[in-house]
């Protein structure tokens, strides 16, 4: 038997209930809150005494234990109903089965250490069972790399220190004096990565190159060039029918000197090579499909070094370079192939 009492929120009136039958006890106090709480007295009958909790209980647990338990409607037997599980079946695969090898085979297999399992299982071609530096280590070696076996852990490989750059031995003031004497050994002059050269300077190289007739290739990578440096340029293109070859990669220059040094070329026929790839940003749109046009409408340039971020652009300046560069060959032929007059 279990007893459960049941309150109300307001008047916090409990009755008591078992789990067979009711009992409602009713008393004055709880007539004063149902008129309080606004309930309808469902009762008629007068009360027949105090309430005493206590008599309440006994007299529950004597019904409780007098009262038979309830007989089952469907005596349990212990039967099964539905269908019993049977679990599928395992799918077939090959590694499953037990492969029997030859007596010398079994025995070499038992007795191998686990570096030379690594190395048999890497000849095999069973990548998936170690790393891949592992597996690369053991094919390119003619004798047993992993020591530790198959569950050795992978370490990384030994950092390898790359020596820096030697700096640029170029003596600036002694090349820009050989420059401006229009010396006949210099054709090639290298200011790459040479950090600490001055806007002033630069600007000396590109004025001094307007005359010169010997240098066929300058190069001023990584110099930090900016705008000054790039009209200085195109200047010096307009005079000079010697250089062949500029590289002004990594640098400041904007697309607004680019353009320039493209219209420059547009006039200059000895130049064949012009790079002005990886500038601090980016040049747009707009400024690609104007070089784009020039490079169509120049005939006399081979190289651009420039990564065209639009296809657009980049399949139109693949076209112009290929058409100059075939003009270029079939000129070469023609003037290769002797006159025959008849």
């Amino acid at each position: 038997m279990w007893m459960r009492t049941l309150s109300c929120g307001t008047c916090q009136k409990r009755s008591s209930r078992s789990s067979r039958r009711t009992w409602k006890i009713w008393t004055p106090r709880m007539k004063c809150c149902q008129q309080a709480c606004g309930q309808r007295d469902q009762t008629s009958k007068p009360p027949t005494g105090p309430f005493l909790r206590k008599d309440l209980l006994s007299y529950l647990q004597k019904q409780a234990q007098e009262s038979g338990e309830l007989e089952e409607l469907v005596p349990y037997t212990g039967e099964k109903k539905g269908k019993p599980y049977v679990p599928p079946e395992k799918p077939y695969h090959p590694l499953d089965e037990k492969v029997s090898l030859e007596p010398e085979w079994e025995e070499a297999l038992a007795k191998a250490t686990d570096a030379e399992m690594c190395d048999i299982a890497a000849i095999l071609g069973m990548y998936t069972l170690m790393s891949n530096k592992q597996y690369y280590d053991s094919l390119g070696s003619n004798h047993i790399v992993n020591s530790e076996g198959l569950n050795s852990v992978v370490k990384p490989d030994q950092y390898k220190a790359v020596p820096d750059e030697p700096p640029n031995p170029t003596n600036l003031e002694e090349t820009l004096e050989k420059i401006k004497k229009n010396d006949l050994t210099l054709e090639d002059v290298n200011l790459n990565n040479i950090q600490d050269i001055s806007t002033a300077m630069l600007k000396e190289f590109a004025e001094a190159l307007t005359n010169n007739t010997h240098v066929k290739k300058f190069s001023i990578v990584g110099t930090r060039s900016n705008e000054v440096m790039a009209y200085a340029l195109a200047e010096m293109l307009k005079i000079n029918r010697t250089l062949k070859s500029l590289n002004i990669e990594s640098n400041l220059i904007s697309g607004r000197g680019i353009l320039a040094l493209l219209l420059a070329v547009m006039n200059n026929d000895s130049i064949t090579e012009l790079r002005v790839d990886n500038q601090h940003q980016q040049l747009g749109d707009r400024v690609e499909m104007q070089m784009a046009a020039l490079l169509e409408n120049n005939s006399s340039l081979l190289k651009f070094g420039y990564h065209f971020m639009q296809q657009g652009p980049r399949t139109r300046a693949a076209i112009a370079m290929t058409k100059n560069n075939d003009m270029r060959k079939m000129h070469s032929a023609t003037r290769a192939t002797p006159h025959v007059s008849l």
